[in-house]
């Protein structure tokens, strides 16, 4: 082989590999990209759920606020009858 053919050869060497490196960046880049949005995605979805959490965590305590006055409405009315029964039969009727 003559020094031609061989520089031939290496620069059709080059060339492929060249060819290789920017296939296999291009692919990187691409690989990137994708995984810079889903990562912006799943950040949007925590936010969006951490605000529906928060939500739900209010209104659990709002429902809660509102059992406790229940209860104490419920245990007041008991003595409220309580009382009127005590004072219904005092007064000689019936219960």
């Amino acid at each position: 082989m003559d020094a031609t053919t061989i520089g031939s050869l290496l620069v059709g060497v080059g060339a492929v590999a060249a060819a290789v490196v920017a296939y296999l960046g291009k692919r990187g880049e691409t690989a990137l990209t994708g995984y810079s949005s889903l990562t912006g995605t799943l950040q949007k979805e925590r936010d969006r759920l951490d605000g529906k959490v928060t939500e739900l965590h209010t209104q659990l305590a709002d429902a809660a606020r509102l059992r406790a006055d229940d209860q104490a409405e419920i245990a007041r009315l008991r003595e409220e009858n309580a009382r009127l029964r005590d004072l219904t039969i005092q007064l000689g009727g019936q219960p």
